[in-house]
């Protein structure tokens, strides 16, 4: 067997680089940019007022109220067309252009709100109050997104401020998922005695969209290595990567790592001291040119999950150029007794919660590799190195982040 970090190192070695492809910007969330992107404007792009009010020279207000005659009225997306001299004041919306002659705005509900005639200002203004200054946000030339970037909401708005209507991200990996198991059956298909639903083949899609990769499904293949090698060979020929889920241990009807071999995938590794997780293999298949990574992984629904979360999910972001292709990781205290057995990596399911400003974890239960219910629950997996035996409560834990929508709560949590 070999340690999970050099199980990683192989893989990523086996990385290529995803092409880069121009997706529109509404198609473009959550891609990983396959280019930077350059300020070409000033944002804002001319001096504009913070505030609906009026225009003014700060040196005709004073402490007490005085009359202004109106220039006239600027709204959003106009020009000014006339100078602010002494005495005079132009109505302005939020996001006007200043005019000449102004240096600061004056917040209509500290005026009587006329827009024809005089305009009455109660209290002094200060020169560049309420002014949003031309390149107070972009200058032009600044480097405003990295490749790498993954792209959120406010990263396309960014963007747009740009004028950008298309953006060059990295390919999406399509990723191919193939069950293996004359017990597995597809969801839809009435049972039979012995058999059981596929949950691996959900679950990998599931992650494997969550990861930003395209999942291709593979289908089912019975405990018959003709079979397998079918669906295999189908399975490297339309992706960019294959799962296999089952069949890679040392059973009898285990023949994923034989129709490996019958498509010429050597082994790089199979077996791997991690737990749960063990029986994986990994070899890359070549196939006109294009070299195709292949991961058996174990049937167990947490195995396959975790095999997933440690191996694959960093080969996909590394392909797809992201910066950062690990599962974040924090500190907790353990909430109680955590016992493992030592020997492997161990991944513990936990869940965790806020305790004063500090995380605490708690075991979810039964740690079997069967047990999928303790993956619904966990927030997190705590790391237990090998020769851990796990942690008594009031120790510390890293633990490895799932998803992160539990940290949503039941209320706004406001002050």
């Amino acid at each position: 067997m070999i340690t999970v970090r050099e199980a990683l190192d192989r893989v990523l070695r086996e990385v290529v680089a995803l092409p880069a492809e121009e997706v529109p910007l509404s198609a473009a969330l959550g891609r990983v940019l396959a280019e930077d992107v350059t300020a070409v404007l000033d944002v804002p792009r001319w001096d504009n007022s913070a505030m609906d009010g009026y225009a003014v020279r700060a040196a005709d207000t004073s402490e007490d109220e005085v009359a202004l005659v109106l220039n006239e009225v600027i709204g959003a997306g106009y020009v000014p067309v006339v100078r602010v001299a002494s005495g005079t004041a132009s109505a302005i919306m939020t996001g006007a252009p200043m005019p000449e002659g102004a240096d600061a705005v004056v917040m209509v509900e500290d005026t009587d709100g006329s827009q024809e005639g005089t305009v009455q200002i109660r209290g002094k203004a200060t020169p560049g109050v309420h002014i949003r200054r031309r390149g107070e946000d972009i200058h032009t030339g600044d480097l405003l997104l990295s490749a790498g970037d993954r792209l959120g909401p406010a990263a396309l708005g960014l963007a747009a401020s740009q004028g950008r209507e298309v953006l060059s991200v990295s390919r999406r990996p399509v990723v191919a998922i193939l069950s293996t198991g004359d017990e597995v059956v597809p969801p839809g298909q009435p049972l039979q005695p012995g058999q059981l639903y596929s949950s691996n083949n959900a679950s990998l899609a599931g992650l494997v969209t969550r990861a930003g990769g395209v999942p291709l499904d593979g289908g089912t293949a019975p405990d018959d290595l003709a079979a397998t090698v079918g669906r295999l060979e189908w399975c490297i020929a339309q992706a960019d990567a294959v799962l296999t889920s089952g069949g890679v241990s040392v059973g009898e009807f285990d023949v994923v790592k034989q129709a490996f071999a019958d498509l010429g995938v050597p082994l790089d590794f199979w077996r791997v001291k991690m737990k749960p997780g063990k029986p994986l293999a990994f070899g890359v298949a070549v196939q006109g040119g294009r070299r195709v990574p292949v991961f058996g992984l174990p049937g167990n629904p947490v195995s396959c999950m975790v095999n997933f979360l440690e191996i694959v999910r960093p080969w996909m972001h590394a392909a797809m150029g992201t910066r950062k292709p690990f599962l974040p990781v924090v500190e907790a205290i353990a909430a109680e007794d955590i016992h493992v057995s030592p020997g492997r990596l161990d991944f513990t399911r936990v869940t965790l919660e806020d305790d004063k400003g500090r995380w605490c974890c708690h075991s979810t239960g039964n740690q079997s590799s069967a047990v999928l219910t303790s993956m619904v629950r966990a927030h997190g997996l705590a790391l237990f190195p090998p020769g851990s035996e796990g942690a008594r409560a009031g120790e510390v834990v890293r633990v490895q982040l799932l998803d992160p929508s539990f940290l949503d709560r039941d209320d706004p949590g406001l002050p």
